[in-house]
């Protein structure tokens, strides 16, 4: 392997690692309790500030019950969303393949037949960006709760307690999502009156209301 296809491996790894961890449905907390691995260590890792040994490797390959292949993704890729257990059954299909920068995936959750629990919440470094394409999505932000529909987007610093769920029973809730591991997030832009590009202010929209 060329030196330059190395570094574009260890690159992409921080956001593979933590991808891997969130279809196991684990936190740093509970992966650092299973390997031994320091819940700092392993979001340094995650964010790229540093480079995991083949030993850690090995040890994270085996808790999350995938490949190192796949953790340095060069296993072959999908050709379909995977449905993974998050304690609800969850899909997700990677959109993007390429090394560093903005990662996008689309989520599914499946429809409910009773009244869902406030979501669990998380937080870890970065940005993501959120836009719901079908259904209604309870997304728990820090102390606020938003039910969000087809056609809203949001956007939030993941270092806030965040989590999400199917707010309703009426079908499945299908939603974009695109993160950015070092902040990195979209930069929306659209022709001025002069035709020269502009950067508007970013919109945030959501409905603060319990489901």
């Amino acid at each position: 392997m060329a030196v330059d296809d190395v570094d574009g491996t260890l690159a992409a790894m921080g956001p593979r690692l933590r991808a891997a961890r969130e279809r196991h449905g684990a936190t740093l907390a509970g992966v650092a309790c299973a390997t031994g691995i320091s819940p700092s260590t392993l979001s340094r890792m995650e964010t790229g500030r540093r480079h995991p040994t083949l030993e850690v490797l090995l040890q994270l390959s085996k808790e999350y019950g995938v490949s190192l292949d796949e953790l340095a993704g060069t296993a072959p890729a999908p050709r379909a969303a995977v449905t993974l257990s998050f304690g609800d059954d969850k899909a997700v299909l990677p959109l993007t393949r390429y090394v560093g920068g903005l990662h996008a995936h689309k989520h599914v959750l499946p429809a409910l037949e009773d009244p869902p629990a406030r979501p669990r919440q998380v937080s870890h470094d970065g940005y993501e960006w959120l836009c719901v394409l079908y259904g209604r999505l309870w997304l728990a932000l820090g102390d606020h709760d938003l039910v969000l529909v087809a056609g809203d987007v949001t956007e939030f610093d993941t270092r806030t307690p965040h989590g999400v769920a199917n707010a309703g029973a009426g079908g499945p809730v299908e939603y974009l999502v695109m993160f950015g591991p070092q902040g990195e997030r979209p930069r929306p832009r659209t022709p001025s009156a002069t035709g020269h590009a502009s950067r508007p202010d970013r919109a945030r929209t959501g409905r603060e209301a319990r489901p």
